[in-house]
């Protein structure tokens, strides 16, 4: 028995190729031919129901994207369909609504990129800020935003997602780098530090000034494997075991390279000319060069004498405190900018009033930490000299860095 597209034979019933296919079986006789075939047309006429209805979703439906797959995955069905009829034109209807929703996909994840772009500039401008409850709730609000919109092309997926979860990883690495300063940690990190400020001591004395510097490298690596502790407890151990290991590298660098010897007052007229320099550097705007040059200005100071003359404790003191002026307003520059990306293009005195308000409130902190360090200091103090002297050290940097931003905010006070 025959049918337009397809045809019984020796009790099998065959749908006719299409679109370069070949005949296929899709069933047999049950009963008799006419009735297999009536049930085989019914069956393509539910497809054709399927198509249409699928048709009729995507016209009636907003997001019609989302119907996409299914179309495919039917389209793709109608190839191995057990059902007699013409399924060229069903085929033809399914890829013009495929075209159909390829275009408005292509124009939503234009749009979705462009929403995006706008999410990131958003991201960057809060990714160094300070204010930590207000802008991590500002970066959950971005995230939702960010989550409801949809998808953008797939070959720059990645590289939008990178760019938005970079900025918002370096605000919450920010944050939890402040907040690990303050909290509190094992003490079995603090004996870890003080078996390593030991083994320092023990170093130092060495006599052989080889064996003590590679013992030396060693804990250093240790110490900045150890754990956090709170930055009041862990400072006084920082600052012997650092000084007990600069001693132990001054020495070896010493039998390596001895140098030529200098008179005090060669050593004195060094000195006076590198804080010279670097007064007349650190009232001047900074910029690369600036900092350079006083990088270049370190290494030469490196390369004095150890032991240098009383006379040079004074100079030594100013040619600390204007290097830290440079290398102050070089990071109060990167926190402006990171802060405000157009930062360049406003007018000097906006820049000087901006900067101005970051470095008051990194006065204020230095400040506090100063008088709670002042306040407590009776609480530090041991019987060994040497704690004492660290503990001295520590009030005098601290200071100085209170000094050099008042310094600063002087520079940028508008002279009238």
């Amino acid at each position: 028995m025959e049918h337009p597209y397809g045809y019984i034979k020796d009790g099998k019933v065959f749908l006719k190729g299409f679109l370069g296919r070949e005949d296929r079986e899709i069933g047999e006789v049950k009963e008799d031919e006419a009735s297999t075939i009536s049930y085989f047309s019914a069956r393509f006429e539910q497809i054709k129901d399927k198509v249409a209805k699928l048709k009729t979703d995507i016209q009636e439906n907003q997001n019609k994207g989302s119907f996409l797959m299914k179309l495919i995955h039917l389209r793709d069905s109608l190839y191995e369909s057990d059902a007699l009829g013409d399924f060229i034109p069903l085929i033809e209807e399914l890829n013009q609504q495929e075209e159909f929703l390829n275009e408005i996909i292509q124009a939503n994840r234009s749009k979705n990129l462009e929403v995006k772009k706008g999410l990131i500039l958003e991201a960057e401008a809060l990714k160094n800020d300070t204010d930590w409850k207000n802008t991590a709730e500002a970066f959950k609000e971005l995230k939702l935003r960010w989550i409801k919109t949809g998808p953008v092309d797939k070959e720059i997926h990645e590289e939008i997602e990178r760019e938005f979860n970079d900025a918002i990883q370096n605000f919450f690495e920010n944050r939890k780098h402040f907040y690990e300063g303050l909290a509190l940690q094992a003490e079995e990190n603090i004996k870890v530090y003080e078996a390593l400020v030991v083994q320092a001591r023990e170093a130092h004395d060495l006599p052989d000034a080889k064996m003590a510097f590679e013992i030396s490298k060693r804990i250093q690596k240790e110490w900045k494997e150890a754990g956090k502790v709170p930055a009041e407890k862990r400072q006084p151990l920082w600052d012997e075991f650092s000084k007990l290991n600069n001693r132990i590298f001054s020495r070896y660098k010493r039998t390596l390279n001895p140098g030529p010897s200098m008179h005090p007052r060669e050593v004195l007229k060094k000195i006076e000319g590198m804080v010279e320099e670097l007064k007349k550097l650190s009232h001047q705007p900074t910029s690369y060069a600036i900092t350079t040059r006083a990088k270049a200005i370190q290494e030469d100071w490196k390369k004095l004498p150890a032991h240098k003359p009383k006379e040079a404790n004074l100079p030594a003191r100013s040619y600390q405190f204007f290097m830290d002026i440079i290398f102050e307003k070089s990071f109060l520059e990167k926190l402006a900018h990171g802060k405000y990306p157009d930062f360049d293009s406003k007018p000097i005195l906006e820049q000087n009033q901006i900067k101005s308000a970051i470095l008051k409130d990194l006065l204020h902190r230095d400040q506090s930490e100063l008088e709670t360090m002042q306040n407590n200091s009776d609480n530090f103090r041991v019987q060994t000299p040497d704690f004492e002297m660290m503990m001295r050290k520590k009030l005098s940097g601290l200071k100085r860095k209170v000094d050099v931003k008042n310094y600063i905010l002087k520079q940028l006070s508008p002279r009238i």
